[in-house]
C-alpha cells in the first residue's frame, strides 16, 4: 500500500504499508522519521521507559494501592507490620508499571487509532515491542524478588497475580467485560495481604476482594466511556459499549453494591462510626461522579474516573481513624 497523509484534529495521520502513525501537525514527517530511526541516548531510552510504564500518570498506582492498604490495615488490626507494608507498596508500583508495559504491547496495533493513546511510546516508535516485553519481564522479576521475603503461601498467591496481569490486556478482544480481569488483578493484593500478615484469608477478606473487583467495573467503565467512539471503530470491547445508554444507571447500581459490601466488611471486622463516616464521604463522591457523567462528556467522564483516587482515600482514612481512635 502507498503512503498518504491527512491532517485532522491538529494531527498528521500517515498510512504506510497498512500501518498508521499519528503525530502533531506541527511536526513534519521527516522529523518523525528522524525521531524514530536515530539512536537514543541512555537518558532518552530511560525516559521512554518511564513514559511506557506511565509513572508520570500515577492514578493506576493509587487505584491498585488503596485495596492493598485497606486489606493490610484490617489484617493487622490497625497496626500492619511496616516491612510487609513496604513490600506491598513497592510491589504495587512495580506490578502496575509492568501492567502498563504489557498493556501497551497488547494494544500496539490499536493505540495509534485512539486519540487518547496515539502518543504512547510504542505507538510513536520510541519503544519497540521487544523492549516493552523486556521491561515487563524485568519489573515482574523485581516484584517477585520482593514477594520472596514473605511466607510461602503469599509467594504461591503471587502466581495468579502475575497471570492476571499478563492476560488482562488481551481480554478486550474476546469479552465486553475485560474489567472483571482488571478487577481481579488489582484486587488480588487483598488476599495476598491477609495471607502475608495473618497466614489466613477470612471470609470478609474475600468480600473485600469482591468490592475491589466491583470498583474496577465502576472506574474502568468510566475510563472506557472516554474511548467508546474510538473503540467502536476499531472493534475493541468494553463495558461502556456493553452497557450502552444504561451506562450511568448500571454504574450507579455497582456503586451502591460496592458501598454495601464495604459496609458489611466493616461490620464483620468490628469497625465503627469513623469507618462508616469514610464510607459516607465515598458515597457523596459517588453522587458527584454521577453528576459529572450526566451528559457523557468525555472530559468529565475522565474526571469522574480520576476522582476514584479520592474514593479509595476516603475509605482508607476512615479505616485508619477508626482503628486509631476507636480501638481494634
Amino acid at each position: 500500500m502507498g503512503r498518504f497523509r491527512l491532517c485532522h484534529n491538529h494531527q498528521h495521520t500517515t498510512i504506510t504499508d497498512n500501518k498508521i502513525t499519528r503525530l502533531p501537525c506541527n511536526m513534519s514527517l521527516p522529523e518523525l522519521k528522524a525521531r524514530q530511526q536515530r539512536p537514543f541516548s541512555w537518558r532518552e531510552r530511560l525516559y521512554n521507559y518511564y513514559l511506557l510504564v506511565r509513572l508520570h500518570r500515577p492514578i493506576g498506582i493509587f487505584l491498585l494501592m488503596w485495596p492493598a492498604l485497606w486489606a493490610l490495615w484490617l489484617a493487622g488490626d490497625g497496626q500492619p507490620p511496616w516491612p510487609v507494608m513496604l513490600i506491598f507498596v513497592l510491589g504495587v508500583v512495580l506490578m502496575r508499571s509492568a501492567g502498563c508495559a504489557i498493556n501497551d504491547y497488547a494494544d500496539r496495533d490499536f493505540d495509534g487509532h485512539v486519540a487518547r493513546t496515539n502518543q504512547r511510546p510504542l505507538a510513536t516508535g520510541e519503544v519497540t515491542p521487544k523492549e516493552a516485553v523486556a521491561v515487563f519481564v524485568v519489573l515482574c522479576l523485581m516484584a517477585f524478588g520482593l514477594v520472596l521475603q514473605l511466607n510461602w503461601q503469599t509467594v504461591a498467591l503471587s502466581v495468579p497475580a502475575l497471570l492476571l496481569t499478563l492476560i488482562y490486556p488481551f481480554m478486550k478482544r474476546f469479552t465486553h467485560v475485560p474489567q472483571l480481569f482488571l478487577g481481579a488483578a488489582f484486587g488480588w493484593a487483598v488476599p495476598m495481604a491477609f495471607m502475608a500478615v495473618t497466614g489466613t484469608i477470612p471470609g470478609y477478606a474475600w468480600a473485600l476482594f469482591g468490592a475491589a473487583l466491583v470498583w474496577a467495573l465502576i472506574y474502568d467503565t468510566q475510563y472506557a466511556m472516554v474511548d467508546r467512539e474510538d473503540d467502536l471503530k476499531i472493534g475493541v470491547k468494553s463495558t461502556a459499549i456493553l452497557f450502552g445508554r444504561w451506562d450511568r444507571f448500571l454504574i450507579g447500581v455497582l456503586q451502591v453494591l460496592m458501598l454495601a459490601i464495604l459496609f458489611w466488611v466493616g461490620q464483620e471486622s468490628g469497625r465503627g462510626m469513623l469507618y462508616n463516616g469514610g464510607l459516607a464521604g465515598a458515597a457523596v463522591l459517588s453522587v458527584y461522579q454521577q453528576l459529572l457523567m450526566r451528559n457523557r462528556n468525555t472530559a468529565l467522564c475522565f474526571q469522574a474516573f480520576l476522582s476514584n483516587n479520592y474514593f479509595g482515600m476516603l475509605v482508607f482514612v476512615g479505616l485508619v481513624l477508626d482503628y486509631a481512635l476507636m480501638g481494634g
